[in-house]
């Protein structure tokens, strides 16, 4: 059975932390689908175009191995207002499967209440948020806590897949 992977997203979305997640999951075997507040075409930061596969409203966490949230700073502070993504990422940690988050998307894990005494990094304009929710910040490229792997920036994206996919394969 084929890993499915949740991409959580909206407009405003850092380009690179969407596609470059979702092209190497799909190139490792892992099936990925972009999961939305709304069923119209989305735009990244940098204005690329891309069509969710599912509405938030219509999804199962239950039914998913893992999530990827990508930044930039309009994505999560939307996705972090819904009820349903926050309700979505609560579940995938409950059941200790992955969840990915890369820059400012720990807001979304704030907003979800799973950072707390968790090892955490972010972008360092949000490193406050992360420390006054709980997290025990760590300023490296990715930090692993059990199914929590968090990273920083794009730049920081090759060492985030590599501990992602480490992850998928138990």
């Amino acid at each position: 059975m084929v890993k499915k992977i949740a991409i959580l997203a909206t407009d405003g979305y850092e380009d690179l932390e969407l596609h470059y997640p979702r092209i190497r999951l799909n190139e490792a075997g892992y099936e990925t689908e972009l999961i939305s507040l709304h069923r119209r075409e989305i735009k990244g930061k940098y204005g690329y175009p891309i069509k969710p596969d599912k509405l938030i409203r219509e999804v199962n966490p239950d039914d998913y191995d893992g999530v990827i949230i990508p930044g930039g700073t309009k994505n999560p502070d939307y996705l972090r207002r819904d009820k349903d993504v926050l309700n979505f990422v609560a579940r995938i940690n409950e059941t200790k499967k992955l969840i990915g988050s890369i820059c400012h998307a720990g807001w979304v894990l704030i907003s979800a209440k799973i950072v707390k005494d968790r090892r955490a990094t972010s972008y360092f304009a949000i490193k406050d948020d992360m420390v006054n929710a709980g997290a025990k910040f760590e300023d490296f490229p990715v930090v692993i806590d059990n199914n929590l792997i968090t990273s920083r920036m794009p730049d920081d994206l090759p060492e985030f897949m590599k501990a992602v996919l480490v992850f998928l394969k138990d």
